[in-house]
């Protein structure tokens, strides 16, 4: 069983990973329904939350059936990160997680999230402090390291669990790599071979279907995997995974009916969670992933990305269903 603190989640737990404007309370809660053992909320700036940001404040929002779940929080300095703690656990979730991996430039340039591989000593400070400061477990998210010349993350891993984290999450690029490339798995297995490391250690990157999944388990012995990208309007893929490693068989993806209910009821719990503008835009990034796979998707996808009303959208998605029958 592995455990985040006391929190019980299976023996091999499958997680969603952050994604800023993607993993919302909406696609959350239809990730949940699909098998996710395990969510946590986009980044929060701990410097959004010191003044008081309703973007900042409203992304710590989550419903019960979401737990458990992890509130994370990024940013550059101390004693923001510990008030960002604080405020964080008010709102009741289960863990704490704090971002050291995110490498975009408007994060890094400020002093956040990867841009702390290059001062591990106020990482591990960080860490320490946010510790101290809750009640509840913490975890870290980071990188292997800043550049290829500075793959220092089997050493920062020993640090941060000296600290007192209860779980780490490693994404198998360096934060010069962005998300190009390819996902390297041999060093988050080296930090799960260590035998100092006692917390569970969790690899994430590139895993984009079942049979990936089996083998970044067999080969690398991690206690879970951390999945990103490849959810994006592919939910499902953690059911996949889960009939996969039981059966050794491919579950069928879901059917065009159950796509579109999907779909309909992620714009209904979007509209109801941030309204109908941002709604729709943010809904374009996902019917790819939704409807991969379906014969003469493409006219229909560019019909769904230009339209700027939820009632076009729904006919265009009705008028697909109706294609099916």
């Amino acid at each position: 069983m592995i455990r985040i603190g006391n929190i019980e989640l299976g023996g091999f737990p499958l997680i969603l990973a952050p994604m800023e404007d993607i993993t919302d309370s909406p696609f959350r809660i239809i990730c949940k329904g699909y098998g996710t053992d395990l969510l946590i909320t986009e980044f929060i700036s701990s410097e959004g939350l010191m003044r008081d940001a309703q973007k900042s404040n409203k992304k710590m929002n989550f419903e019960e059936v979401e737990r458990p779940i992890g509130i994370q929080i990024f940013g550059s300095n101390v004693e923001s990160m510990v008030k960002a703690a604080e405020m964080a656990e008010q709102a009741a979730p289960d863990f704490i997680d704090l971002n050291f991996g995110c490498p975009v430039r408007k994060v890094v340039m400020h002093g956040g999230g990867a841009a702390l591989l290059q001062d591990i000593p106020k990482m591990v400070q960080m860490t320490s402090s946010v510790v101290r400061s809750t009640r509840l477990p913490v975890t870290v998210k980071t990188r292997l390291g800043w550049d290829d010349e500075h793959l220092e993350i089997v050493g920062i891993a020993e640090r941060l669990q000296d600290a007192g984290i209860s779980a780490i999450s490693i994404h198998g690029r360096t934060k010069k790599q962005l998300f190009g490339g390819k996902a390297d798995w041999t060093l988050i297995g080296k930090v799960k071979e260590n035998q100092r490391m006692k917390i569970p250690v969790f690899g994430n990157g590139d895993v984009d279907s079942p049979e990936k999944a089996l083998e970044m388990r067999n080969r690398y012995g991690t206690d879970g995997i951390m999945i990103g990208r490849a959810a994006v309007g592919n939910p499902w893929i953690f059911s996949e995974i889960k009939y996969f490693f039981s059966t050794g068989n491919r579950l069928t993806p879901p059917p065009l009916k159950e796509r579109i209910e999907v779909v309909l009821s992620h714009i209904r719990k979007s509209v109801e969670y941030k309204g109908e503008f941002y709604t729709i835009l943010e809904l374009r990034k996902f019917y790819s992933g939704y409807f991969k796979g379906i014969p003469d998707f493409k006219p229909i996808r560019m019909k769904l990305v230009t339209a700027n009303d939820l009632s076009e959208i729904e006919s265009i998605l009705n008028g697909l269903a109706h294609r099916d029958e």
